[in-house]
């Protein structure tokens, strides 16, 4: 399928993959909606493909061994144990994994979008009108304009999936993500507590926390990425179940407290000077979500990344997914005669493995957070049962490109 107008609404890591595939499956005209305005490569936090995925995603070259990254390689599971400065390791996973810096890594797509493309920055779209013929994009400013495909890749509030599926919203899933950075230079001693290829998960009734390295900003010197998961208290007035509620990334005193708690009285020393070292503005707070649209594509209208479906962060599929899904869009719009063919291949093909990530996601979640394990009494068989009997060993790190 080559020539036509494209419009991709969303320029983060999901619209700029999405943009690449339509560049260079032959369009006419690519058009990015990014509605902030700012630098989205200041956004520092972390996020992993697992080794396989990354190979696949070379292949289809959207990643390549020149982006900054961190090799992983072990998971251990670690509770407090008297005053045992890190703790007692209860059992080790492997995590084969690379980390990513959020901000290089969209850095890094966003430099390879042909010039020819138009990125708009500070375009905010309010709605799109499908018809038969392709649709029409209205931004906040009163504006509109035609195009042939419309692909949306703009988040868990998508304007696009709303103009396909109105009632597919996402669902609160109950708990919150507390997330945080701090440059590694500036870890607790021992250095022996935290090897430079964990991904160390500090367990505890109601939760866990992992930590592992990224690179730091623009790809220089190395940062800390920790992940803290947790219910929130029941007092927090915080709208976390409304998903048409502005993000609520702030960590607010009653939130920054109530993890403060939690963490003296369950986290080993070492791992709460971890948490007490990092810079306040460092910090934030992430809701958890649910949402699988019916379908990723239907007329002229596509949904890519968490636009078609959310998956909660356990999966370590959020960036892969977004870029598998670009990666067969791009193949179903080569391969294709008309639009609504390689539109209809590409849901065809990604659909399920959406629903199948978001089932493992929630599995994942009840094992970690909600119906956690007597960590304490558990040893390396252990753990290695309990990991596979939560989902673990069925897909963790995203499902494979294809098949």
């Amino acid at each position: 399928m080559r020539g036509g107008r494209v419009a991709v609404v969303g320029g983060s890591v999901a619209g700029c993959a999405a943009a690449l595939a339509a560049a260079r499956t032959g369009a006419d005209e690519v058009v990015v909606f990014e509605r902030a305005a700012g630098r989205l490569q200041d956004r520092g936090v972390g996020l992993a493909l697992h080794n396989d995925r990354y190979a696949e995603l070379e292949a289809s070259g959207h990643v390549d061994a020149g982006m900054p990254w961190v090799q992983l390689a072990r998971r251990p599971w670690v509770v407090r144990d008297g005053e045992r400065r890190a703790g007692r390791e209860i059992g080790v996973l492997p995590f084969p994994f690379r980390s990513y810096n959020w901000g290089s890594l969209w850095q890094e797509l966003r430099s390879r979008i042909p010039a020819g493309v138009d990125y708009r920055g500070g375009a905010a779209v309010d709605r799109v009108v499908p018809d038969a013929a392709g649709a029409v994009v209205c931004l906040a400013d009163g504006s509109e304009e035609r195009f042939d495909v419309v692909i949306g890749a703009d988040g868990y509030r998508s304007v696009v999936r709303a103009a396909l599926y109105p009632d597919a919203v996402a669902r609160y899933g109950g708990y919150l993500a507390w997330r945080g950075t701090l440059p590694a230079d500036r870890l607790p001693d021992p250095p022996e507590a935290f090897d430079d290829r964990d991904a160390t998960t500090v367990v505890f009734p109601g939760g866990h926390m992992i930590v592992y390295r990224i690179p730091g900003p623009g790809g220089t010197g190395t940062d800390v990425n920790w992940v803290f998961y947790t219910t929130p208290p029941a007092s927090t007035s915080l709208p976390f179940a409304d998903p048409s509620a502005p993000p609520g990334r702030d960590l607010t005193a009653e939130l920054a407290t109530h993890q403060d708690t939690l963490v003296e009285r369950h986290f080993p020393p070492y791992w709460q000077e971890v948490v007490r070292l990092t810079d306040p503005d460092k910090a934030f707070v992430q809701p958890m979500y649910d949402m699988a649209a019916p379908h990723f594509a239907h007329g002229r209208l596509a949904l890519v990344g968490d636009a078609a479906s959310i998956a909660r962060p356990h999966t370590g599929s959020g960036a892969i997914k977004a870029l598998q899904d670009a990666s067969v869009l791009e193949c179903a719009l080569a391969g294709a005669a008309t639009w609504e063919e390689a539109l209809h291949r590409y849901d065809a093909e990604r659909a399920p493995v959406g629903r199948a990530v978001l089932e493992l996601g929630r599995t994942l979640g009840r094992a970690q957070v909600q119906e956690t394990p007597q960590w304490e009494t558990m040893d390396q068989p252990a753990v290695e049962r309990w990991w596979q009997e939560a989902g673990g060993g069925t897909g963790f790190g995203g499902h494979a490109l294809r098949g």
